[in-house]
């Protein structure tokens, strides 16, 4: 048996649905791309992932001959409602960036052992055009949603490579659009508009981008009044334009079993818990879940308060009133802006309580505007 066929039998055996291999080139129509959107994709190509000297991979990996591309169907089981209105499913799923000690993030390491085993050298930290190299190996095609999409699985899928120095037999490339002609549902479905053609995505109006990308030492920390107002009670990535997407139909209507572990982490997950959580809540239904991006709760909380505004329900107001004295002025401006949102007698005098008090010019400002919208 080949060493191309037993680590592609390996990869199905350890739990992956497709794997394709390539050769270990650079990828010069990534880089222009990506180059020509520096202006939308700067937190992205000046941050830690580095993509366009991933793209030039040999420059990270001088040896690299092949590259080992996976995915993992992460919708085999169902999601609550409860958490599906507030986290995507990749994260609800727990196989993003997972760490080595959880099972998903077990599966890479597992894989990269298999290959050490065999004598290949497999690359550390090389951040590839995963969808694109995916699309080369011919085990995804392009949805106008920018996602990948499997045969048989759909665009709920996440995709993983290995880079090694060993020359493997390569597959044939899909680098093409499966989606029906004429179809721009995903496009129409997007809240904000981010999808301002077919394959092109602006991050900075993408909601899941404005929950977890939108931190100081990324892009800010602001989120736009006219993006909060769509983002609903997103706490935590969106799959608006993959629940709408033709192709994803079969697998979001199918019978499929439950989650265990998420029919229990939903009976114990809120909003308003979210927004002033302890110790105990961080630790056991943030952090399982939305490990990904954030490390700093006080992200968290703003989302929550942005979610706690857009429900507009005024049982909220006493949950926000305790967000107004919160440590934090991110917190603190973000609870206002909900309370200006919520309205009301009871949010307008939290909100002018809370101005008497205020020690920030940021949070001031938030609250001065609250409190001319909030209506009674």
């Amino acid at each position: 048996m080949s060493l191309t066929t037993q680590i592609k039998e390996f990869a199905l055996d350890i739990g992956y649905s497709k794997v394709g291999i390539i050769p270990a080139e650079s990828f010069p129509e990534y880089i222009t791309d990506l180059t020509n959107r520096h202006e939308m994709y700067s937190f992205y190509i000046k941050g830690s992932f580095r993509p366009l000297v991933g793209a030039e991979l040999r420059s990270l990996m001088p040896t690299a001959k092949s590259i080992i591309t996976t995915v993992y169907d992460y919708s085999q089981k169902n999601f609550p409602k409860e958490l599906t209105d507030k986290i995507g499913r990749v994260y609800q799923a727990r196989c993003y960036n997972a760490p080595p000690e959880r099972i998903n993030g077990s599966r890479p390491q597992l894989m990269r052992e298999f290959l050490r085993k065999f004598g290949c050298e497999v690359g550390d930290k090389i951040s590839l055009p995963e969808r694109l190299v995916a699309a080369k190996a011919g085990i995804v095609n392009y949805g106008k949603n920018n996602f990948a999409y499997a045969e048989g699985v759909g665009s709920f899928i996440y995709l993983t490579s290995f880079v090694v120095d060993k020359e493997l037999d390569y597959d044939s490339p899909t680098v093409e659009v499966g989606c029906p002609e004429g179809c721009s549902v995903c496009m129409k479905a997007c809240p904000t508009q981010a999808i301002y053609e077919p394959l092109k995505l602006d991050p900075r109006r993408c909601i899941a981008f404005n929950t977890f990308m939108t931190q100081d030492r990324i892009a800010g920390s602001h989120i736009e009044p006219e993006i909060r107002e769509k983002m609903g009670t997103k706490v935590h990535g969106c799959d608006i334009c993959q629940e709408v997407c033709p192709r994803n139909q079969a697998r979001l209507k199918a019978k499929l079993p439950d989650d265990e572990y998420l029919v229990n982490f939903a009976q114990n997950f809120s909003l308003s818990q979210m927004l002033n959580m302890t110790d105990e809540f961080y630790s056991t239904r943030i952090q399982p879940l939305m490990f990904n991006y954030i490390r700093d709760r006080k992200y968290f909380q703003r989302n929550a308060a942005i979610a706690l505004g857009n429900l507009g329900d005024p049982a909220f107001v006493p949950d926000l009133e305790v967000a107004m004295k919160d440590p934090e002025d991110l917190v603190r401006e973000y609870a206002a802006w909900a309370l200006g949102k919520i309205g009301g007698r009871s949010a307008k005098e939290v909100l002018k309580a809370s101005l008497s008090r205020e020690t920030s010019e940021s949070v001031k400002t938030e609250i001065s505007g609250a409190i001319s919208k909030a209506t009674i």
